[in-house]
């Protein structure tokens, strides 16, 4: 009878049908469901009844509409209450008005959402009992059984149903909210250590030409204005490489490593490279591409190296990145571009790890996706 799927827990109240909270679910219904109580008044205008029983009946009828619209305000043990209240109308009235019998199916509609399904289950069969009770005592007319012996538990095992299907429901549209906000802190996770990749290495390299160029403005001008025109064009890679990230930055290996000799050839360090690879597949390839980028930037920023060596190789179903200096080495705290690297390659079943005796080593591993391909043409070693 009252079909209320969700757990009424917590209402919003000033919904747009008086006497009842907001919700779309329900709408209007619950007014619709009170077709049934003229039921309670056929026994006395068929019975011609005095006007005492006449004001009982009214008042009767007006503690259950309290009764039932507060039912749809509140949710568990709160409606034991309410549905006692009704199952007492019923069991007073019925010795002189059979049609009492109908605050047994309301009181049973409103069971389903009086707790779990077991309790909700043992309401309903207690109602059946007591009405069963009830009849037996009386002797109604056939409509009286029929009310409490095949409405009380259908409506009651309807209603639950629908209880059951509106908890799944609202536990499901948990479940998306959170697979949503998950999803949105994983972008903006994504999108600050892309963020720091990019203009970590690009400002590192901006602030390194610039310098230079400072320094060579008056001893080698046409140096100086190479080294400018080289940060307005990295100024502007930058700026693409910005909406790029936020977009969803694609990262490439061979990019990155021409990056990579570029900065430490600006820094004064000397490249070393030897590049053997597997194919990869795009998230694999953008780890180790950002991997290299972070592990180069933190050479030049901290390192004091003089040599940084950069590797690449395969070996069976995984490709490893090692980029080693020889600095002064020691290990510090991790920040946050380790701790974003770290994260990235963790992410697709990698490891990082980390050496700083005789200089900093990172190694880089990630497994490879997909069978085993030919490796790739391996250069020689390329140093610079």
């Amino acid at each position: 009878m009252s079909r209320d799927p969700a757990p009424a827990a917590a209402p919003a109240r000033g919904g747009r049908f008086p006497l009842l909270p907001r919700d779309e679910t329900q709408g209007w219904v619950p007014y619709a469901w009170l077709i049934y109580l003229p039921t309670f008044f056929v026994g006395p205008a068929v019975n011609g009844a005095s006007p005492l029983e006449w004001a009982a009946t009214v008042a009767a009828t007006l503690v259950f509409l309290a009764a039932y619209f507060r039912g749809y305000w509140v949710s568990g043990r709160r409606l034991l209450p309410l549905i006692a209240l009704q199952a007492a109308l019923a069991a007073v009235f019925m010795p002189w008005n059979t049609g009492a019998s109908i605050f047994f199916v309301y009181a049973a509609s409103f069971a389903a959402r009086a707790g779990p399904p077991r309790v909700a289950v043992r309401i309903i069969l207690g109602l059946m009992a007591l009405g069963v009770a009830m009849a037996w005592a009386v002797d109604p007319p056939l409509y009286s059984w029929i009310t409490v012996l095949v409405f009380v538990p259908l409506i009651g095992g309807v209603n639950l149903h629908f209880t059951q299907v509106g908890r799944a429901n609202a536990r499901l549209r948990l479940a998306q909210e959170e697979v949503e906000h998950l999803a949105a802190v994983a972008e903006r996770e994504r999108i600050a250590r892309d963020l720091h990749d990019v203009l970590g290495h690009t400002l590192s390299v901006i602030i390194l030409k610039s310098e230079l160029a400072s320094r060579l403005a008056e001893r080698d001008p046409e140096r100086a204005a190479r080294e400018i025109r080289e940060v307005e064009q990295v100024s502007r890679k930058a700026l693409n490489e910005v909406r790029e990230a936020i977009r969803g930055y694609r990262a490439t290996l061979d990019d990155e490593i021409a990056r990579a000799r570029s900065f430490l050839n600006a820094a004064g360090i000397r490249g070393e490279f030897s590049i053997t690879l597997l194919p990869l597949d795009r998230a694999r390839e953008e780890a180790l591409a950002l991997a290299l980028r972070e592990a180069v930037t933190n050479v030049v920023r901290h390192a004091e190296a003089s040599v940084c060596r950069v590797r690449v190789e395969s070996a069976g179903r995984a490709c490893t990145l090692t980029v080693e200096d020889d600095g002064r080495g020691g290990l510090r705290a991790e920040g946050h571009g380790l701790r974003g690297m770290r994260e990235r390659v963790e992410e697709l079943g990698g490891s990082l790890a980390l050496s700083g005796a005789g200089g900093t080593r990172v190694t880089v591993t990630v497994p490879a996706a997909g069978p085993a391909p030919a490796p790739l043409a391996t250069p020689a070693a390329a140093r610079e």
